[in-house]
């Protein structure tokens, strides 16, 4: 049996932090057994890329986390959505899958094809999404084990303009908007997120994306799991649609910092 590649990262903060970072869609990189099963030409790809991947935040939480007070733990996947989005159900509860965005995408951000009608998901799941599934939760329970709780923060970004994939872009983008759940995002969090990002400009709630990512070994289920999802609009500290970074990372970084020792206490 062939046994693929770790495609994310771990990468440790102090052993009293309760908080991971979870970054799952900054990376551009396709395995080539992944790319191969892609239709789109190389040029095609590329411009995909720059419109679907969170580019730079990464980066972002690299630098956050190198200002936090008590460093926090970072999750970062690095391969690219379009190899499997971490984040999706893998099965009908999964919204997304209407616009052939499901766990495996078989289309684009402009509703092309990306994989042919028919492709079989079952293989890239099996050896990308469920040991992502299980390193996140593994990851989690160490937090819980260590701390008593656990505090995800998922950093993304959006685009200034909505892409036609998007099932929700008709409302607000905010620089910063924060995504929430009913059972994982308690005030005291949403509150910490308001005041430590206020110097980036206004902060939306759920618009244009809403929900967080908890690994569903304790979504719903688990209250001492908190969850906050972080989107950033691209045009406030990168050149869209896959440019380079501008001023605006570093103090988004700090802001970032300042929640991660908000709740690290």
């Amino acid at each position: 049996m062939t046994v693929a590649p770790q495609t994310f990262e771990l990468l440790p903060g102090a052993a009293h932090s309760p908080v991971i970072l979870h970054v799952p869609h900054s990376s551009r990189e396709i395995p080539a057994d992944v790319r191969s099963g892609i239709v789109l030409d190389d040029a095609a790809l590329e411009r995909e890329l720059d419109h679907i991947t969170d580019s730079h935040t990464a980066e972002i939480a690299e630098a956050a986390a190198g200002l936090a007070g008590v460093t926090p733990w970072r999750f970062v996947n690095r391969a690219s959505r379009l190899v499997v989005d971490p984040e999706r159900f893998p099965d009908d509860r999964e919204e997304m899958t209407a616009v052939g965005m499901g766990a495996v995408y078989t289309r684009t951000t402009h509703s092309e094809v990306l994989r042919a009608d028919g492709t079989d998901p079952e293989p890239l799941l099996e050896r990308y999404f469920r040991p992502y599934a299980r390193a996140m939760t593994e990851a989690v329970a160490a937090r819980l084990a260590a701390t008593g709780r656990a505090v995800i923060v998922d950093v993304h970004s959006y685009p200034t303009e909505p892409l036609p994939y998007e099932l929700h872009g008709e409302g607000p983008r905010p620089p910063v908007c924060l995504g929430t759940d009913g059972f994982h995002t308690p005030p005291e969090l949403l509150a910490a997120a308001r005041e430590a990002f206020a110097a980036c400009g206004e902060t939306g709630l759920d618009s244009p994306f809403s929900g967080t990512y908890v690994p569903l070994d304790f979504y719903g289920k688990r209250g001492e799991v908190g969850a906050l999802m972080v989107e950033i609009r691209r045009d406030t500290y990168m050149t869209e649609p896959g440019g380079p970074a501008g001023p605006g990372l570093s103090r988004l970084a700090a802001s970032l910092a300042a929640l991660v020792d908000a709740v690290s206490g």
